[in-house]
């Protein structure tokens, strides 16, 4: 079974670079389908921890080859500064692979970013300022620099003199900022270019020809199910699609190609930014979740939102990604809990709501239903195994797997590789 999308099915940060980083050992290639630096990824090896924003968690490992796709937003910037991060760290990142239809983030992607974040004042997003979304907008505006572009040191001067200057109109007329000169911008990114040549390729036919020959490929989603463009909590969402079928457009690979769906999901929820949050918690449960999962942003340190875990939303996930299994993430942080909750259904006006809502209006008027479990009050992330959790946490999971109609494959219990129940190979 060589192709599985690996995916966060709530709103991001459900703790996908460990499993990745488990995945990668078994596959030969890992490939990073969409979205930016506006993702991070953590994988602690032992007492060392490694913080990612563009490459695949499996660059830890020495023999798998690690795919930045076409799906991808690149800032080269970025990219190199990771690159220096992994090197000091002893990495080797030869097996790094760059597609060359992959879009590039200018810095007046981040300027703009910045600048239209700010004008929007109550109204904001909770954009990461990254020049993320400014950048796809450019590629389907079509006015975007490809990586194959950057790579041809003529092609790539027609192309950001043209895009220059409708830039430098918006900035000066609209934003009322300086105009951005040419020759600096052409000079520092050509050098930039050169750096990354060696890893830039056709990653499509790279990848299709692994594929061919029978090899596990992971392909790895950022953020989460609810923060796709098309189906998440819009507007409040990224500028991309995280679910399992735009692995396949981000990745340049035929649907056939997918057998298996890992849906990514933390033992409760929580989301960074703005929007509704039915099973958030204001109290001082939510404020234990957050402290004892030390959840604050990997990019931008920001406080997470805690909650029970929701099933109208994981259902949600469970649909338009067609996910074949779990993995059941941080289980450990419900530990000290005397019970615990699972949002079952909603409630709005009297009815009974079970499908998660496409007003962001309605899902704010969303009552959540739950029902309650006894919790375990002991320390999980010893167990090896399922039989070796707590009985309540077993009950906890395979409720979750009742109410999901989806198995729960994998168990983490902690950060660290070795705190992590197979209950099941997917690869």
């Amino acid at each position: 079974m060589p192709g599985l999308v690996l995916l966060g099915a709530q709103w991001g940060d459900e703790g996908k670079g460990k499993v990745t980083d488990y995945l990668a050992e078994r596959a030969s290639m890992v490939v990073r389908y969409q979205g930016g630096n506006n993702a991070g990824h953590t994988v602690v090896v032992g007492d060392e921890e490694f913080k990612l924003r563009l490459i695949p968690s499996g660059i830890l490992y020495p023999e798998t080859t690690c795919v930045i796709g076409n799906g991808v937003v690149i800032d080269p910037r970025v990219l190199l500064k990771e690159l220096a991060y992994l090197h000091e760290k002893g990495v080797d990142t030869s097996k790094l692979r760059i597609s060359e239809r992959a879009h590039v983030i200018m810095p007046y992607h981040v300027l703009i970013d910045t600048l239209d974040e700010e004008a929007k004042g109550e109204q904001k997003i909770g954009t990461t300022k990254n020049g993320i979304g400014p950048c796809y907008m450019d590629k389907s505006a079509r006015i975007g620099i490809r990586i194959a572009d950057l790579m041809d040191k003529e092609e790539f001067a027609q192309r950001l003199q043209s895009v220059l200057a409708i830039k430098n109109n918006l900035l000066v007329k609209l934003y009322g900022v300086e105009a951005m000169d040419f020759e600096p911008l052409f000079e520092e990114y050509c050098g930039y270019a050169e750096q990354l040549r060696q890893y830039v390729t056709d990653t499509s036919l790279l990848i299709d020809n692994a594929l061919k020959a029978g090899e596990n490929v992971v392909f790895e989603g950022a953020q989460g199910t609810l923060l796709d463009l098309d189906h998440g909590t819009y507007p409040y969402v990224t500028s991309s699609n995280p679910i399992a079928s735009s692995a396949c457009v981000g990745a340049g690979v035929g649907p056939t190609n997918i057998t298996q769906v890992l849906g990514i999901v933390k033992a409760y929820t929580t989301r960074v930014g703005e929007g509704p949050f039915p099973t958030e918690l204001l109290e001082e449960t939510g404020k234990a979740l957050q402290t004892k999962g030390h959840e604050f942003g990997t990019v931008t340190g920001r406080a997470r939102r805690c909650g029970w875990i929701d099933m109208v939303m994981l259902k949600y996930a469970i649909r338009l990604s067609g996910i074949t299994a779990f993995a059941l993430m941080k289980l450990d942080v419900l530990d000290e809990l005397p019970t615990i909750k699972i949002c079952t259904h909603y409630e709005m006006d009297g009815q009974r709501v079970e499908a998660f809502p496409t007003s962001l209006k309605k899902l704010g008027q969303c009552h959540p239903v739950y029902e309650e479990l006894p919790g375990w009050q002991c320390d999980t992330s010893k167990a090896t195994t399922f039989e070796e959790l707590p009985v309540n946490a077993q009950k906890y999971i395979s409720r979750i797997e009742e109410l999901s109609g989806v198995p729960v494959k994998i168990v983490a219990v902690g950060p660290k590789r070795s705190e992590t129940i197979i209950r099941e190979d997917l690869l």
